[in-house]
């Protein structure tokens, strides 16, 4: 099957449609993978549906920060060999961001690599003196984590009085020759590493804190992961890599969505508002019959006059182009942690073919089964803000339903759009002493040079280091887009978008189901006064829980 083994198609790879004006969602979520906050902030980011968890390792010194956690778990989720179904990312490009995932552990690859050869000259060789150095090292991360100022100084007199020891003992040894001259290399070498190991990290940190900057200031360095490119034909991993971000794509294009109850349909948000014209179907004139008409044909006009939401009688801006699709949502429950997407001869490349679209859209309308709905989209600022109108039309023994549904999903959380801060203090000048100057900050603590450290040696086999220093554990169904997305509610803007689209939307859609009414002799005044009756309903000012039934 091509959704098992998914690969390009010969020819140019040409952008997809709807990728552009999606790049500020793309790049906050992009940008995590090089930060170097604590890795318990992203809990922030937490929403009342989608919740990321940690789970702690054996040893806090082989912790991971939030950026090498980050890197870690998307790249597994998303390009793992035995991977779930992913929720589909809308206003975002989820391979642009793998992307910087990968290319973010490549970096950090290198970096381990030159620690490791540290580790080995200036720790391995000298294995007692390393071992007493960690062991203060922890003792005063201990103490420190406490949080009591009593404790910080503690912690910082312990290191001192093991420094002065530790001159004291390589000045009066108690035994001479061989074993004294080592006992002082063991002493002093894991100091001279640690210099070394600053220097190194201190390097990749800048490199790593510019590519956060740019990617929020809108520019950047690109990703580079030549890892995904294959030299030669036996270059096995890098080929499975390049497969896994076809396959990514592929999966972000698919026509199957799926409803989870209060969560709403998951990667568009939760349903804010649900109007319904339903009415009898009687003909125009008495002792007719009504020419015969399916769903499919109502959709298809539909269809045909949302294409033209862009234009109108003025010159004010307006709409943008919107993403117009035909949607098969399928239902799950509301805790479930896993998806299923179709398979079989009516499945291709993840997207249902056209035919047994317009056979669900015609036929599947009451009991269990997928739904067909036309949706239309709107990705605006710059992805963060996700509109989505879905239409759906049922004919029931003579009672014709058409229903609009108004989803929303709100801007990416705070967290992964917020710049680095320069790590600066403020002392007072020499002489002028009661002015203050600010003193620039090395961008690793030592506590920090010491935990890249150790832990350089394991990133040759992740799973050690993720029992070791623990990982994270991303919210599930997942998808990048909807699992850190914020309420569209807190921000004036967005949320009057969203309440203004629904107006005119709905009038499209009636206006366009009526003309297929009369068209086939159906007696519209009663949908008139209906029609006329929601456009009114339509223009409250406050969106509702739509999704929320109190019984």
């Amino acid at each position: 099957m091509a959704d098992d083994v998914f690969d390009f198609r010969p020819g140019a790879q040409v952008p997809l449609s709807g990728a552009a004006g999606q790049t500020a969602a793309t790049q906050a979520l992009a940008s995590a993978a090089y930060r170097d906050n604590k890795v318990e902030e992203i809990l922030k980011a937490n929403s009342d549906w989608h919740k990321s968890e940690w789970k702690k390792g054996l040893w806090d010194l082989f912790e991971p920060n939030l950026g090498e956690a980050y890197a870690r778990a998307v790249q597994v989720r998303m390009l793992g060999g035995a991977r779930k179904p992913l929720i589909q990312s809308f206003g975002t490009e989820p391979q642009a961001v793998v992307e910087h995932c990968l290319a973010a552990n490549r970096i950090r690859r290198e970096r381990d690599s030159w620690l490791t050869a540290v580790m080995a000259l200036c720790g391995l060789l000298f294995l007692p003196g390393l071992a007493v150095w960690l062991l203060v090292f922890q003792i005063r991360k201990t103490i420190n984590d406490t949080k009591d100022k009593r404790a910080s100084v503690l912690a910082t007199a312990v290191l001192v009085a093991v420094g002065v020891l530790a001159v004291i003992f390589l000045l009066r040894l108690p035994f001479d020759g061989f074993w004294a001259w080592y006992t002082r290399a063991a002493i002093v070498a894991p100091v001279a590493g640690w210099f070394w190991a600053r220097q190194i990290c201190e390097r990749t940190a800048k490199d790593m804190r510019e590519r956060w900057g740019g990617l929020l200031s809108g520019g950047g360095i690109g990703a580079k992961i030549p890892e995904a490119v294959p030299g030669s034909p036996g270059e096995t991993a890098a080929e499975r890599l390049r497969q896994g971000l076809a396959r990514l794509t592929a999966e972000q294009q698919s026509n199957v969505v799926f409803y989870a109850g209060p969560k709403g349909i998951l990667g568009m948000g939760t349903r804010w508002g649900s109007w319904q014209l339903a009415e009898e179907l009687v003909p125009r004139e008495k002792g007719t019959e009504i020419h015969p008409f399916r769903s499919w044909d109502v959709i298809r006009s539909i269809h045909d006059q949302l294409r033209m939401l862009e234009r109108g009688p003025l010159h004010t801006g307006g709409f943008p182009k919107p993403s117009i699709r035909h949607w098969i949502v399928s239902p799950i429950g509301e805790n479930a942690d896993e998806v299923a997407r179709p398979s079989g001869t009516d499945v291709e490349a993840f997207q249902i073919r056209g035919h047994e679209v317009q056979r669900i859209c015609n036929e599947q309308q009451f009991g269990s089964g997928d739904r067909h709905y036309l949706g239309v989209q709107f990705t605006l600022w710059g992805g963060q803000l996700v509109l989505t109108m879905l239409i759906t039309v049922t004919v029931l023994h003579e009672t014709l339903r058409i229903e609009v549904t108004g989803h929303a999903l709100g801007p990416v959380h705070a967290l992964f759009t917020t710049k680095p801060k320069a790590k600066v203090k403020e002392v007072p000048k020499p002489i002028k002493f009661w002015e203050v100057q600010e003193k620039k900050l090395p961008l690793v603590e030592p506590d920090e040079v010491v935990r890249l450290a150790v832990r350089a040696p394991f990133t040759w086999y992740p799973p050690l280091l993720d029992f070791l220093g623990g990982k994270l554990k991303l919210p599930e169904p997942f998808g990048l887009r909807h699992a850190w997305a914020d309420k569209p509610w807190r921000h004036r803007f967005m949320a009057d978008d969203a309440l203004r689209t629904a107006t005119p939307v709905l009038r499209v859609v009636h206006a366009a189901a009526l003309k297929v009414l009369a068209e086939n002799g159906v007696d519209t005044e009663k949908f008139d006064t209906r029609s006329l009756l929601l456009s009114n309903l339509i223009q409250a000012p406050t969106p509702t829980t739509a999704d929320v039934y109190e019984g």
